[in-house]
């Protein structure tokens, strides 16, 4: 079947960290989709929203996480897909998220498979796409720093 439209999807999420108890280290918070495929929460920009409201909206939606801080905008990844007969383009705005209660425990959607922490390193090596991958290595070096 031959491409008849190309589709662009706005959406917008973010590189959920917090600290270890210990504050020498940082975690992660990574969903695993449907598919078994482990990433960060993100979702469409609605109309109305910017990208940073759908951020904080979708981390919510999709990880139950209220007490979150945005600190700053990370970079944008572009993505793209054959849907049927359209050609998605999709580009994801992408901000550093810090969790700000350690207590507060995070709860997928229905159609998640699993959502938990993870040390940077296992997140890293978790990640299926390239794109967050770098965002991740930015935003450690921006936690370490405190640039933001």
């Amino acid at each position: 079947m031959a491409i008849q439209e190309i589709v662009r999807e706005p959406t917008s999420g973010g590189i959920v960290f917090r600290f270890t108890p210990d504050k020498k280290d940082i975690e992660i918070l990574l969903i695993q989709d449907s598919k078994e495929r482990w990433t960060i929460p993100k979702g469409h920009i609605e109309p109305g929203e910017t990208a940073k409201m759908t951020a904080r909206r979708e981390i919510e939606e999709e990880t139950g996480l209220k007490n979150v801080s945005i600190l700053t905008w990370l970079g944008k990844i572009h993505f793209k897909y054959r849907r049927l007969d359209k050609l998605v383009l999709m580009t994801t705005q992408v901000y550093l998220v810090q969790a700000l209660d350690g207590r507060e425990r995070p709860t997928p959607e229905k159609w998640m498979k699993g959502i938990q922490w993870f040390s940077f390193t296992e997140a890293l090596n978790l990640i299926e796409y390239e794109d967050i991958e770098k965002l991740m290595l930015i935003a450690k070096k921006k936690i370490r720093a405190g640039d933001f």
